[in-house]
């Protein structure tokens, strides 16, 4: 699993905190110093949390469950969609949708309806509608896709989150602390991490801090992508095994019974030449029971 190093951290400017009088008492224990009236985070903490949070996204993509996204702030959300988009799992940049979690079904209908749009336009009925008709549900599908299109491929509820910024993105925590999902987050100075289950201390205003986050995190999912790949691979390998070893072994009682059978239709027919009959075994008498 890829480690990021103190310096790299030092490097990215993931140690500069808020201002002191904007700071969270709840980030104490992260906070390293003070200087020049801004809170400076204890990086070894962000290495051991970073670290912690990466085992646990980890084993999440091994066992094939999906993690979502959220950035929405400006620093963040191309980042995001950037990175996110090369391992395939859902992701938000863009408003917060409110019950997007807690009422996931509205959600799903919302989704439906843009590939029903989709469907619609390849139809004759598409020609039939009026200009402004057409207009107005080219809007519609389009205001659909950008609040929504990343999640279109996700079929349930996520199980874990992974948020950058939890002061911006409160509703989502809520909402995932409600449904008991796992919260992976950056935490700043300015933030309260008992709210999350995995918070990592670091920087969450800066683009390279966030990036350099990131793409650790994005490494550990790719790692257990490729664990899961391999594991089912060798378990195709083993099932393919397990139906050659069956097929032999009854292509092997197949071919003996076969040679069985040639052996008797030999036998029989030497005893045909040689005018040999069977005699039948003389039927044994039944003994008579006496009643005293």
């Amino acid at each position: 699993m890829a480690k990021v190093s103190f310096d790299e951290l030092l490097d990215a400017g993931v140690h500069f905190g808020h201002l002191k009088r904007k700071w969270n008492p709840a980030m104490a224990p992260y906070i390293f110093m003070e200087r020049n009236g801004i809170h400076i985070i204890d990086l070894y903490k962000t290495q051991a949390k970073l670290e912690e949070a990466q085992n646990a996204l980890k084993q999440m993509a091994i066992s094939g469950r999906r993690i979502l996204f959220v950035a929405t702030k400006k620093q963040a959300k191309v980042i995001v969609s950037e990175m996110v988009k090369n391992i395939n799992m859902p992701y938000v940049t863009e408003r917060w949708p409110g019950g997007m979690l807690t009422n996931f079904a509205t959600i799903r209908k919302a989704v439906r309806k843009m590939s029903n749009i989709d469907k619609m336009v390849t139809t004759s009925s598409w020609g039939n509608l009026s200009k402004r008709e057409r207009l107005q549900i080219t809007r519609e599908r389009a205001k659909l896709e950008k609040n929504l299109g990343s999640i279109a491929d996700m079929s349930r509820l996520p199980a874990a989150i992974f948020v950058v910024d939890i002061n911006k993105e409160k509703i989502a925590v809520a909402e995932a602390r409600k449904l008991n999902i796992p919260v992976f987050a950056l935490v700043d100075t300015n933030t309260d991490p008992n709210l999350v289950d995995f918070p990592i201390p670091a920087n969450d205003d800066a683009s390279k801090s966030i990036y350099i986050i990131l793409d650790a995190v994005i490494q550990s999912i790719i790692e257990g992508l490729n664990e899961r790949r391999l594991i089912r691979d060798k378990q195709d390998e083993a099932d393919s095994e397990l139906d050659d070893m069956q097929d032999d072994d009854l292509k092997s009682k197949s071919d003996n019974l076969k040679v069985a059978e040639e052996e008797a239709d030999k036998n029989a027919e030497r005893k045909a030449k040689l005018g040999v009959k069977e005699v039948a075994k003389p039927k044994r008498k039944r003994k008579e029971i006496t009643k005293n």
